[in-house]
């Protein structure tokens, strides 16, 4: 297995093990909440930005209940900071969760969680997606996506879609041209690419 394979696979043990120590689903699951794992982890090409996507439906995000649990979450001691951003009259229809949980080594891992209204425009389109590129996604392709990400300079922020457009769509093999590619393809907000 290459390097890019086993340092990917320890990062998944690892967010698997915070998830269970945080009790993140836990958390949601107490206001009655459903809770989908999205996004890198997901797809099993977690790479060096250590973040867990998490989409949260009720039938209509109430903010206090969202709150309670949060609040739950955050009474875990390794949860060292949490952000908020409502947003339920844009586009995406949530309220925005963001928590940093320190792991043993004193590494930042930052829980995603999007609290979304079931029925809404979004409501399960990230699922289907995640779950198109499993389906489609070789293991050479996953190598060279983990490769890509790993090879992403730690100061820049991109999203992940870019690359799985990237690869899969367009063929991109390297950094280089995968850097030629984000210069052809600016991406908005909200990506709603399906492959």
């Amino acid at each position: 297995m290459t390097d890019v394979l086993v340092q990917a696979e320890e990062n998944q043990r690892r967010a698997w093990q915070i998830i269970r120590d945080s009790k993140v689903i836990e958390c949601w699951q107490e206001i009655g909440a459903e809770v989908h794992l999205i996004g890198s982890l997901k797809m099993g090409v977690l790479a060096k930005h250590r973040d867990i996507d998490f989409h949260i439906y009720t039938p209509k995000p109430e903010i206090s209940r969202s709150f309670d649990a949060v609040r739950k979450l955050a009474e875990n001691p390794r949860i060292r900071r949490v952000t908020y951003q409502n947003l339920l009259q844009e586009e995406d229809c949530c309220l925005e969760w963001h928590a940093w949980y320190e792991d043993e080594e004193r590494k930042l891992w930052q829980i995603d969680m999007m609290h979304i209204a079931a029925g809404s425009r979004y409501d399960g389109y990230f699922e289907k997606q995640a779950e198109r590129i499993m389906a489609l996604m070789t293991p050479v392709q996953r190598q060279v996506i983990l490769e890509l990400k790993f090879a992403t300079p730690d100061n820049e922020k991109i999203m992940g879609i870019a690359y799985y457009m990237a690869v899969l769509r367009d063929g991109v093999r390297d950094y280089a041209a995968f850097e030629a590619w984000l210069k052809r393809n600016p991406l908005p907000g909200i990506v709603d690419w399906m492959p």
